[in-house]
């Protein structure tokens, strides 16, 4: 039948459609890529996704003493042993504080997020240091002396390149800071201390002021037992990750303020810091990227610049929708070439796709010059203005012509809405699909498909009246007929 080999023509120009289709996503992976180079060369030359660990207080120690042994041949003879070690202090209370100064940088057609975090971090520590085994300086208790050395004070930072002006004062008083983090390898920096006296309890407070330049994400470690971390930005996009939400935030126009409070006792940060996880995992891989979220070593907080609207990850939402797109303007040519008896070529269904198609591609390529509103305007408009003047001709009216024109209006006017509105896609993404298919069951519900097919069944005589069924016995039952006159008697 004519109108059944109509439908596979159209589902197979549809499927065909899905190439060009499939090579637009290819391009905006591509572009995907692109931008994440962009990102990764000016984090090289700036400095990456930063983190921030600290302080810690290292105390070294070296215990010797002597033992007897006896070598092959049964001599005994003393030797000396020694032994280093060292105890790690965390503070009792850590607050750490500062504003993020949000910058752009760019590289080609790519801007990419900077900023400089003005960071003040404080600590109080009340540490204890283990009484010295000596009793004095001739007599040695068990045969073990114990010397204690100078202390480091570490704080790590994830890209060293990216510290500026770092100031330390311990007790009020400014110190000399060396780069490295002194008691074991890593980015940092650190100051010396003067060695303890064993048995002593050392009480000490810590104020680091510096500047960190950084690439789209700062993370902030809970090393203290009872930690604050307080920051403000004037971007108004945060997105909040690590394994901690803010205690309390406040987000609008002119920026955002975040504060979180972490105990000790719900993290388990200095229990992976002394494991030898100094920093989380943090790397800059593009927006809306898994790599950027802090890694499982150690417990952090996080926050990451996100820039609300990103294109490509957009525009790669929007061509999931082409098909959908193009099916539905088939089936509308479908449905006039068959209820209103015109004539469409093939090849005006692939060309009418095409021109569909062609709308992603603009998109994807104006939006990396303008805003994406602005892109995905100029690009609706262009596809909907050419579609109109060449149906025009196709459909041999204007009307007609108009009338798709403002079908596809209000579809990529939902899909916009769709495109801005991710907590809501599915349910309006769901609510369109049912009201087209409403729309198309109202305006169907009166076709004769067997008589546009150009087959249709026998039909089926109607049942006869019911008046045509009356017997004579009804017929007596009800009133009698006319009778000729009885000739009687």
């Amino acid at each position: 039948m004519r109108v059944w080999l109509k439908m596979l023509m159209v589902l197979g120009m549809t499927l065909a459609i899905l190439i060009p289709l499939l090579m637009i996503g290819g391009v905006i992976d591509e572009r995907q890529t692109y931008r994440a180079q962009a990102v990764a060369r000016i984090a090289r030359s700036y400095a990456g996704a930063q983190a921030f660990s600290g302080p810690a207080l290292v105390v070294p120690y070296e215990d010797s003493w002597i033992e007897t042994e006896k070598d092959l041949d049964g001599t005994v003879k003393r030797v000396q042993r020694r032994e280093q070690g060292r105890w790690t202090f965390f503070p009792n209370k850590l607050d750490v504080e500062g504003e993020i100064t949000p910058k752009v940088r760019q590289l080609g057609l790519h801007k990419v997020r900077v900023y400089e975090w003005k960071g003040k971090a404080k600590a109080d520590f009340a540490a204890t240091i283990p009484a010295d085994p000596v009793l004095s300086a001739d007599q040695v208790e068990s045969g073990r002396r114990r010397v204690i050395g100078r202390p480091w004070l570490s704080y790590a930072f994830a890209d060293v390149r990216g510290l500026r002006n770092p100031k330390l004062r311990l007790d009020g008083a400014e110190t000399t800071i060396e780069d490295g983090l002194g008691a074991r390898d890593g980015g940092g920096i650190h100051a010396r201390l003067a060695a303890p006296a064993p048995g002593s309890a050392l009480r000490l407070q810590t104020d680091l002021d510096f500047a960190l330049g950084g690439t789209e994400s700062l993370a902030l470690v809970p090393l203290g037992k009872n930690n604050r971390f307080a920051l403000s930005s004037t971007w108004p996009h945060p997105n909040y990750g690590g394994s901690f939400p803010p205690h309390s935030d406040d987000i609008g126009d002119q920026g955002f303020r975040a504060e979180w409070q972490v105990s000790s006792v719900a993290t388990n940060a200095q229990r992976q810091y002394l494991a030898g996880s100094i920093l989380p995992t943090v790397a800059v891989a593009g927006d809306d990227e898994i790599g950027n979220e802090p890694g499982g070593d150690i417990n952090a907080v996080q926050v990451t610049l996100k820039d609300p609207v990103n294109v490509y990850s957009q525009a790669d939402r929007a061509t999931k929708y082409g098909l959908l797109f193009v099916l539905l303007t088939f089936v509308g040519f479908f449905m006039f070439e068959l209820m209103k008896q015109l004539r469409i070529h093939p090849i005006q269904y692939g060309l009418v796709g095409l021109a569909l198609a062609i709308f992603f591609l603009l998109l994807v390529s104006l939006s990396e010059h303008f805003a994406f509103g602005l892109a995905y305007l100029a690009a609706s408009v262009a596809c909907i203005g050419l579609l109109v003047f060449y149906l025009s001709a196709v459909l041999r009216s204007l009307v007609r012509a108009l009338g798709f024109g403002a079908m596809l209006t209000t579809l990529y006017g939902a899909l916009y809405g769709l495109l801005i509105s991710e907590d809501n896609a599915l349910v309006l993404g769901a609510g369109l699909l049912f009201l087209i298919l409403a729309v198309l069951m109202m305006v169907t519900r009166k076709v004769d498909w067997y008589q546009l097919g150009g087959s249709s069944p026998k039909r089926v005589p109607d049942p006869p009246k019911a008046e045509a069924l009356r017997t004579p016995v009804a017929q007596a039952a009800g009133n009698p007929p006319d009778l000729p006159p009885h000739r009687g008697e």
